[in-house]
């Protein structure tokens, strides 16, 4: 998007002195991903291979890549990114890798101003290094970048080209930022959903059951005679968590009815499954 904007300024302001135009045979490329609560943005220009040997010919193992073409590789961070022992603050980097047949280098270097690789590598810029093995896959025609496996706290930056694939797996810092919120909002005039979403986080993060289960208690009280069927279903699982599995059941039985009424059978029939295998404990 910033890409579209900025070349729509050019194009009117260059208007009469405007040059020729020709398509780029490794374009800029970007990838926007929000992993938990971290914003990560990475521009990149996208080579192909074009009946090429990629790793050996093009890209020479055991030698530093810029990792794409033309200008740096950049990554943006609005947060600490974890890989690892390691930790990368919040800022802007540059992304040069060292292939080699069964392992990939990645650095994320403190300079991002070089035209491809640094004329002078500088170890102090190294903010972080990474190993990560390499795996064969299906043929990917042009360098791809991106992000897979994404959670609410973490995710895999993948890198693929030709049959070589890479996966670089990070964790973001949420807790603090999540607490604050939560804090912030439970002290003011908190809604049933304000409670929820509460509880909802502390399930997804493993955090303390029972109080998950006082803030669930507490927004199924703030929701009336109409509790939503989503409320009693997570109320049900934190029983369960909680190893409370007769409450768990009586729980769900009424989150499926509340759910019958809304027409809901996906719910009904993950309620159904949770009541059969909770009669078993």
């Amino acid at each position: 998007m910033k890409r579209i904007a900025i070349a729509a300024i050019l194009t009117a302001s260059f208007g009469a002195n405007a040059q020729i135009k020709t398509p780029a045979l490794s374009p800029l490329g970007e990838v926007e991903q929000t992993v938990g609560l971290t914003e990560i943005d990475i521009e990149y220009s996208r080579p192909s291979k074009r009946g090429r040997t990629v790793f050996t010919d093009i890209v020479p193992y055991g030698e530093v890549w810029r990792a794409g073409a033309n200008k740096n590789t950049t990554i943006v961070t609005d947060d600490h990114l974890v890989f690892g022992k390691d930790t990368l603050k919040a800022g802007s980097y540059a992304i040069f890798i060292k292939p080699e047949a069964a392992k990939w280098t990645v650095y994320f270097y403190a300079n991002t101003e070089n035209w491809g690789t640094p004329e002078k590598w500088d170890d102090k810029l190294v903010a972080v290094k990474v190993e990560a093995p390499v795996q064969s896959g299906n043929v990917v025609e042009t360098f791809t970048i991106g992000f897979d496996k994404v959670e609410i706290d973490g995710a895999h930056l993948t890198f693929a080209w030709d049959k070589t694939h890479v996966s670089v797996p990070f964790k973001v810092i949420n807790g603090p930022k999540v607490e604050a919120s939560i804090k912030a909002t439970l002290s003011g005039k908190p809604t049933a959903g304000d409670y929820y979403r509460a509880a909802d986080y502390y399930v997804n993060s493993n955090g303390d059951m029972k109080q998950a289960l006082e803030w669930m208690n507490k927004s199924i009280e703030l929701s009336g005679e109409n509790v939503p069927f989503y409320f009693l279903r997570k109320k049900a699982l934190i029983q369960a968590n909680l190893k409370d599995f007769k409450g768990a059941i009586e729980t769900a039985k009424l989150s499926s009815e509340a759910a019958k009424k809304a027409n809901n059978e996906e719910y009904v029939k993950m309620n159904e499954a949770s009541i059969k295998e909770w009669s078993k404990k």
